[in-house]
């Protein structure tokens, strides 16, 4: 940030202040009186100035400040020694200088802090695309909102990618918060992007996830810190050539999603049954996937434990199945809005964990074009 730059209101705080003084120094001039001046207390003004305006007009009050006591220690206290004098004038100039140089200080930490903030922000959209994700013939919208403030991004994950295997997606969360949940939120998505190019299979897929957070998981032991693990949920839909498309789900140790069909939402729990990445090795059985029939007109709803354990004033969850019911028709960008308005009024904007969610359909061409051709044969 420039340090010339005035922040949102600095013209009128500048116009404010210097009116402020001149006023006070005027009554001064009239009120002539042999001990204390009501302008002794101005000192607050370019002190302010420092706090709210530019360099440039922080220097303009204080001038203007030193400026009219000056005038008033040496014209208006007649009964004043030369030594008193001299003595009001010197702490006039040192406070007229320190505000000069709180403000250049304040504008240094917020030109510094904005350049962080910048790079932190460039960082977070790198790991996390930002929303809505469009890969293949769907696209998914939602909404991620961290827990810590002023983040971009906590401990949930998430990501769409179309890939010579047919489109695969996946949603996951991190234990914890903070940089150690993100650390190990990055090696797991980094496994999935490079996974899902290259594996058959989805069970392969959250394999290389598990190991990408097993090596996390031995450097954090060799660095003193914990270790983490991963709930995750992974699908994929295939072109089923001739027949219908074929989809596969596989559940890492996360909570269900919700299948919006028809005009009726479905709790499923398709895949159940693994354990969380990071934990796969205390399980005597492989994670396996199961299949599942894709409709054309099908909704997925796909989401973190932040949104279902959210709780509301009185302590009650938010009840995200009961809410989808009434929101049935909703297109995907609507519902995710809708949903994420609901449940800030529901918490009162007050969320103890990370919360995503993400609403996955067809695009909106692609499904027109799937009607036409239907009608056509």
């Amino acid at each position: 940030m420039p340090l010339n730059r005035a922040p949102e209101g600095g013209r009128g705080t500048t116009v404010v202040l210097i009116l402020v003084i001149v006023g006070v120094t005027v009554l001064d001039a009239v009120d002539i009186g042999p001990e204390l001046h009501q302008s002794a207390f101005l000192g607050i003004a370019p002190l302010y100035a420092a706090l709210r305006c530019s360099l440039r007009r922080t220097v303009l009050v204080a001038a203007v400040y030193l400026l009219c006591l000056t005038y008033v220690d040496t014209f208006t206290t007649v009964d004043w020694a030369p030594v008193s004098r001299i003595t009001a004038v010197f702490w006039a100039c040192l406070a007229a200088a320190f505000s000069v140089m709180l403000c250049r200080v304040r504008l240094q930490r917020e030109a510094l802090h904005a350049r962080t903030s910048l790079v932190a922000d460039t960082v977070q959209r790198a790991m996390l695309r930002e929303l809505p994700l469009r890969a293949g013939p769907v696209e998914a919208y939602g909404f991620y909102v961290s827990a810590q403030e002023g983040a971009r991004v906590g401990g949930d994950i998430y990501e769409a990618v179309d890939t010579p295997h047919g489109l695969r997606l996946m949603i996951g969360d991190v234990q914890g918060k903070g940089m150690p949940a993100i650390g190990a939120g990055l090696e797991v998505l980094a496994a999935f992007r490079e996974a899902a190019h290259y594996h058959d299979a989805l069970e392969t897929v959250a394999d290389r996830m598990e190991q990408a957070l097993a090596r996390y998981n031995t450097r954090s032991a060799e660095q003193g810190t914990d270790e983490r693990f991963v709930t995750a949920l992974l699908m994929e839909v295939r072109d089923g050539g001739a027949g219908p498309p074929r989809g596969r789900v596989l559940s890492c140790g996360h909570i269900p999603y919700y299948l919006i069909r028809d005009g009726a939402v479905y709790e499923r729990r398709d895949g159940e049954g693994g354990l969380p990445l990071g934990l796969g090795t205390l399980g005597g059985e492989p994670r396996r996937g199961v299949p599942v029939r894709p409709e054309p007109g099908d909704r997925i709803l796909l989401c973190t434990d932040g949104v279902t354990e959210a709780r509301g004033p009185d302590g009650t969850f938010y009840p995200l199945g009961e809410r989808l019911a009434g929101w049935t028709r909703l297109a995907p960008p609507e519902l995710a809005r809708t949903l994420r308005a609901d449940l800030e009024g529901f918490t009162g904007g007050d969320l103890k964990d990370d919360a995503t969610v993400l609403v996955v359909g067809r695009r909106a061409e692609t499904a027109q074009l799937s009607i036409a051709r239907a009608a056509a044969a």
